[in-house]
């Protein structure tokens, strides 16, 4: 069985994605838009998780609400809250308007987003 980590994530929201089709610099197909941008949002979640158990944390203790990351986050984080605000960031764009509102169509900021959260999972791991 393949291992879940980060990377694997943020590797299937980019396969996921080519699957939409572009028309005129918007995506065609929003469901493979949302199920993209709701696989990278896992993926920063994970890419969390991962970093809080290097720092102790046990796995039963491991957020399991938004607030819960954003705590953990500015508890664990050393970057003087850019951390958490990157993290705030990702959460509205890829989580909110991308998975569950579907407000994301241009193909500039949809990419934008996901290479937001590789950077972001790159400085957690």
């Amino acid at each position: 069985m393949k291992r879940e980590t980060p990377e694997r994530y943020l590797a299937n929201a980019k396969e996921t994605l080519a699957k939409a089709g572009i028309e005129d610099k918007r995506y065609v197909d929003m469901k493979y838009v949302k199920v993209a941008c709701g696989t990278a949002y896992l993926g920063i979640l994970k890419a969390i998780d991962e970093y809080l158990l290097r720092y102790g944390v046990s796995e039963d203790k491991l957020p399991k609400k938004v607030e819960e990351y954003q705590k953990a986050l500015k508890k664990y984080s050393a970057h003087n809250g850019k951390t958490l605000g990157q993290f705030n960031a990702l959460y509205h764009e890829l989580h909110i308007a991308g998975y569950y509102r579907g407000d994301l169509q241009l193909v500039d900021t949809v990419k934008a987003s996901l290479k937001g959260a590789k950077d972001f999972v790159a400085k957690l791991t």
